[in-house]
């Protein structure tokens, strides 16, 4: 065999090395999940929130109207169940800070009985939409395809529907509680914070640590719970602070307009109501002080919201 003969050889058992040491070896499931960004830790977040000036006087409304609402009955107690014509539309002095209102009612107490229906409701149609919207947004952008389209043109027909009027129209042939209030508005409010998961979801499930979870069996149900939604924390908390201030006026407006919770069982928004009667006969303390009340939840919620959304967002690191 000649000396010309070896070099073909030669040639091919080189280029064959070449391609064996620049060949990317298969990546390694369980090796994919380190290459996700992990979620801000409680310390951090916190550390956030206190550096947010809007954010800590927007909690420090809310704590202080929670020891208001659920606190101060227990301190300033009333009797916000039987009528008293004769000390009916007193103005304010001694015995009622607040005066009294037109069925004799000492406003201040009502104030607080009103304040823990309004954020119970508030709170419970917040967790209804959000439990609800969470799970619907999250199937629907994990499958994908057909049923995603599907499930999306339910939300846009939904959507369409105006909210207020069918809530009226429900509220005027169903006596309203609490309970029933909280489940319709809940009903209605999931919508948006499932096309809000549905976005997170479709840009999460190509994601490694998705991939990863595929790779080693993960089915559907476990993506979800374990690996998707937990992902999405940041928007659900965020998201429940703007529920509760929408669910709140909601319940003002219905009781504002006259289809709110029945005597006696009592919110701000019938409060307001009952006050507004009288604004003819300048009875400011029937108006302004649950007026302010209703402001002040509100603002404070939305304060608390833009604050945990800064605060858990990392793309600004």
């Amino acid at each position: 065999m000649t000396a010309s003969n070896h070099e073909p050889a030669a040639a091919v058992a080189e280029e064959a090395v070449v391609q064996t040491s620049t060949a990317k070896p298969e990546p390694d499931p369980t090796s994919l999940i380190a290459v996700t960004r992990p979620p801000r830790s409680f310390r951090a977040v916190l550390r956030s929130l206190m550096r947010n000036k809007l954010g800590v006087t927007g909690a420090s409304i809310l704590v202080a109207l929670l020891l208001f609402c659920f606190v101060g009955p227990l301190v300033y107690r009333t009797n916000q169940t039987d009528v008293d014509l004769l000390n009916a539309a007193l103005p304010p002095g001694d015995g009622y800070p607040l005066g009294t209102d037109s069925n004799g009612f000492d406003v201040l107490g009502r104030m607080m009985l009103g304040g823990q229906v309004s954020l119970q409701i508030g709170l419970l149609a917040a967790l209804v939409a959000t439990v609800v919207g969470t799970i619907y947004g999250a199937i629907a952008g994990l499958v994908g395809g057909v049923l995603d389209g599907f499930m999306m043109r339910v939300v846009d027909t939904l959507l369409a529907i105006p909210f207020m009027f069918f809530v009226l129209i429900l509220s005027a042939r169903f006596t309203a509680t609490p309970v029933t209030l909280a489940l319709v508005i809940g009903g209605f409010s999931w919508l948006v914070i499932a096309r809000l998961i549905r976005s997170e979801v479709l840009s999460l499930r190509v994601r490694e640590f998705v991939l990863a979870a595929r790779l080693m069996g993960a089915k559907n149900r476990r993506l979800i719970f374990t690996h998707l939604i937990p992902n999405t924390v940041g928007v659900i908390v965020v998201n429940v602070t703007f529920q509760v201030a929408d669910a709140i006026l909601t319940i003002a407006a219905l009781g504002f307009l006259g289809f709110g919770l029945t005597y006696p069982v009592t919110d701000w928004g019938s409060q307001l109501s009952a006050g507004v009667t009288f604004i003819a006969s300048d009875y400011w303390w029937l108006i302004y002080p649950v007026g302010g009340c209703i402001v002040l939840t509100v603002l404070a919620l939305n304060l608390l919201g833009d604050a945990l959304r800064d605060a858990l967002d990392r793309r600004g690191e």
